[in-house]
């Protein structure tokens, strides 16, 4: 069923052109010079939609477990969005309404309110603008604590990525994180200690992997810690075919990344979700990288996609 209250909108700028969808303030399209780098319906296969594509994931990314989480020695129960394991999962947003605040040729900039309520104890506000260029796109969040208690949160977002003009099976894809999680796949939460990558010869993708190399010995679904910015400040995360391909780059205070290739039976591997996290699965719960604002506060943090076409 449509929904009536759905609008997209369209920024450009040059050969760049990006849609951004109301509903979970998604980033629906980014093509450049009409090759696809972001989607949430591959060109080819428009009646083939993908699961979460480019939602913004607020106030947690990921899942927690049983939608349980404790706030101030006070229990909370968010509601169970992912009933077939039993958690919530990305956040409180990504089915909302988010509200038009400014629009220009090149760029977009939607808001919307968290309210306290069952689970979430504490109200806050949070934006994300999406602004096209030469450079490539880029994605600015924004957080701010509308309560009078602190509140601790997380910020992600759920890009799905393709190469452009190259294939996708044939690209490798590189990640610039030395650590990965270990989890339970019945629940997808993690399970034990972080490891490095080294440990496991599959979850090595620092000096990248070929796509379909990599998917005939695991099935991509995996959260990747510890990623590290290079000499500019900036964390890289790529798939690349030679010099050609997609660059997602992200603000250091992106410190995880969650990779996972949609296998849909018909057609094959239309993208793969290279998602910006601030703070791990389960994190509500563990306390990991948690960002905790004080009352009246704000937090901001941007990560990009750039065309690798050289």
């Amino acid at each position: 069923m449509s929904d009536p209250a759905a609008e997209e909108f369209e920024i450009n700028l040059g050969g760049a052109r990006a849609v951004i969808g109301n509903v979970g303030a998604s980033l629906l399209d980014y093509q450049v010079d009409g090759h696809q780098y972001a989607h949430s319906r591959h060109v080819q296969y428009p009646s083939c939609p993908v699961p979460s594509a480019g939602k913004v994931m607020v106030p947690w990314p990921n899942r927690v477990a049983g939608g349980k989480w404790m706030y101030r020695d006070e229990p909370q129960q968010l509601k169970i969005t992912e009933p077939d394991r039993g958690n919530a999962i990305h956040g409180l947003v990504g089915d909302q309404h988010w509200k038009l605040v400014d629009r220009s040729r090149s760029e977009v900039s939607l808001e919307i309110s968290i309210d306290a309520q069952p689970g979430w104890p504490v109200p806050l506000h949070t934006t994300v603008s999406y602004q096209v260029g030469g450079w490539g796109l880029r994605v600015t969040h924004g957080v701010r604590n509308i309560g009078d208690r602190p509140v601790p949160f997380g910020v992600g977002a759920h890009p799905y990525l393709l190469p452009g003009p190259a294939n996708l099976g044939d690209c490798d894809l590189k990640l610039t994180a030395s650590k990965v999680l270990p989890y339970d796949p019945e629940t997808m939460l993690p399970t034990g200690a972080i490891r490095h990558v080294g440990s496991t010869e599959h979850h090595n993708f620092r000096r990248g992997k070929m796509v379909c190399e990599a998917l005939t010995n695991i099935d991509l679904d995996n959260t990747f810690g510890r990623c590290r910015a290079g000499k500019d400040g900036v964390v890289r995360h790529s798939l690349t075919w030679g010099r050609r391909g997609v660059e997602l780059w992200t603000d250091p205070a992106f410190r995880w990344v969650h990779a996972y290739m949609w296998l849909p039976d018909d057609p094959p591997g239309l993208g793969v979700a290279i998602e910006p996290m601030t703070c791990p699965p389960n994190a509500l719960n563990s306390g990991v990288d948690l960002i905790t604002l004080q009352p009246g506060k704000s937090w901001h943090a941007s990560w990009g996609i750039r065309p690798l076409i050289n």
